[in-house]
């Protein structure tokens, strides 16, 4: 329970964190490079120090294997990943996590439209909150207009679309090799393929303050490589469902950090799109069907 409410917090704050980044002038492609390229390869330290080192160059052998983690790398870690933050860097930490997080939502969809499962009761629930969570949080009440900028909309979506392809996609690739493993490989090939349009090392590191480079020790470390590793690592103690019954601490902790820490405005109406929102993901949780478990191992 530890390990699970430490890696929510830090995903949470992480996302905030990135926010006084963009604030402080440093640039989303940038940061997406740098953060994946680095926990990437320190995920994949973690397991060269484990039992099962030897998955590490194992899942390059097959070349089926190798197609599939290269497209879960670009069109699933990459694409979550940038969209996720060019939603923080357009709007804020707040909205764009709980957009994301109506990716289960979209599964459910896709489930139901594939005929892979029926609609239940408990989906229609699962669908109105969404729906309801929305219209507050990106509208505040007002039918009139828009609480949120248009761009950070856009990208939020996007990130839900992008984790729900993440989420499905990846299952295969999990059955047959550590989680570590295919993580920490998608995340070095996201950022080597987005090296080629911002590298990294195209920064000037001495015009950098103190306060920019502590920001991003978190982002990278706490908020990406450690959230990741303490996450995988609660799922050999805890179920499924109650390691995203407790991740739904990401949420809300993005949220307080981005009232409380940014000063960012949340309206009253916000506050209730933001509770609907969080209970759709508790709902998700507590249920037992395969489609509940998809909140996981993404930010």
């Amino acid at each position: 329970m530890f390990l699970v409410i430490t890696g929510a917090l830090f995903w949470g704050i992480g996302g905030t964190v990135s926010k006084k980044l963009f604030e402080l002038g440093v640039d989303v492609d940038w940061l997406v490079t740098t953060r994946l390229l680095i926990a990437g390869f320190l995920l994949l330290t973690v397991q060269f120090f484990g039992k099962e080192r030897s998955q590490i160059l194992k899942v390059w052998k097959t070349r089926k294997i190798a197609i599939q983690l290269i497209i879960f790398g670009l069109l699933g870690m990459l694409a979550v990943q940038y969209t996720y933050m060019a939603s923080i860097q357009h709007g804020n930490a707040a909205v764009a996590t709980l957009l994301q997080y109506l990716a289960p939502v979209m599964i459910i969809v896709y489930l139901i439209f594939r005929k892979q499962t029926v609609l239940t009761e408990r989906d229609l629930v699962t669908v109105s909150l969404a729906l309801v969570g929305c219209f507050f949080l990106l509208t505040n009440g007002s039918i009139s207009q828009l609480s949120v900028p248009t761009p950070a909309i856009v990208w939020g979506v996007l990130s839900g679309l992008a984790l729900a392809f993440y989420t499905l996609y990846a299952i295969p690739l999990l059955k047959q090799y550590d989680s570590l493993v295919i993580i920490g490989w998608a995340m070095v090939i996201g950022g080597l393929a987005l090296s080629f349009i911002q590298p990294p090392w195209q920064i000037d590191l001495k015009s950098l303050t103190l306060e920019v480079y502590l920001y991003l020790v978190f982002v990278i470390i706490f908020g990406t490589m450690i959230a990741f590793w303490f996450y995988i690592k609660s799922l050999k103690s805890l179920p499924p469902n109650e390691s995203s019954l407790l991740g739904s601490i990401e949420p809300l902790a993005a949220v307080l950090t981005t009232v409380y820490w940014l000063k960012e405005p949340f309206g009253v109406f916000q506050w209730v799109g933001t509770t609907c929102i969080i209970g759709l993901i508790i709902l998700l949780a507590l249920n037992k069907k395969p489609a509940s478990n998809v909140i996981e191992l993404h930010n």
